[in-house]
């Protein structure tokens, strides 16, 4: 591959790499595995970039790619045996003034989230980063009145998970 391509992608992934970082922490619970996920995506996007024609925009094909790896990788993670990272159980002390009651409704939501299947997963990620039903339906690669239905259902879902 020629270096301005190259260059090209690197500018690009740099632009938009917190993209990829947001798609690895809703896949990944620990920072090892965020790393093996960002740096697969990276790979994916790495070998797919030379057929991006740019019909859409560079970030809603990063989020497909993203996406589509990481929940390839999540099924893959499922036959395997769940592992503890040491780090899991250490303590951790806040100083008293801190207020982490916002930290602790994000840690929720994404708990939640988390007990939701692939596809809703990738809808409530794109929702939360205000992109547009048509935007989610042509990264996702459905029609947007099936986005909607579908963001519908996954609020009441949600709201029953937060809320038994």
């Amino acid at each position: 591959m020629d270096k301005e391509l190259e260059h090209n992608f690197v500018a690009l992934l740099e632009e938009h790499q917190n993209i990829v970082h947001k798609v690895c922490r809703l896949y990944t619970n620990h920072r090892e595995a965020h790393n093996d996920l960002f740096q697969e995506i990276t790979i994916q996007l790495w070998k797919a970039y030379p057929k991006f024609r740019g019909d859409a925009k560079f970030s809603t094909w990063m989020y497909r790619v993203g996406l589509n790896t990481a929940i390839t990788l999540y099924r893959k993670s499922k036959r395997t045996i769940n592992t503890y990272e040491l780090e899991t159980f250490q303590f951790k002390i806040k100083a008293e003034d801190y207020d982490d009651t916002e930290e602790q409704q994000l840690k929720l939501l994404y708990d939640a989230v988390r007990q939701l299947n692939d596809i809703e997963k990738a809808l409530v990620f794109l929702y939360l980063e205000d992109k547009d039903y048509r935007e989610i339906s042509e990264t996702l690669g459905i029609s947007e009145v099936n986005a909607r239905v579908k963001m519908n259902r996954i609020k009441n879902k949600l709201k029953t998970i937060l809320n038994p």
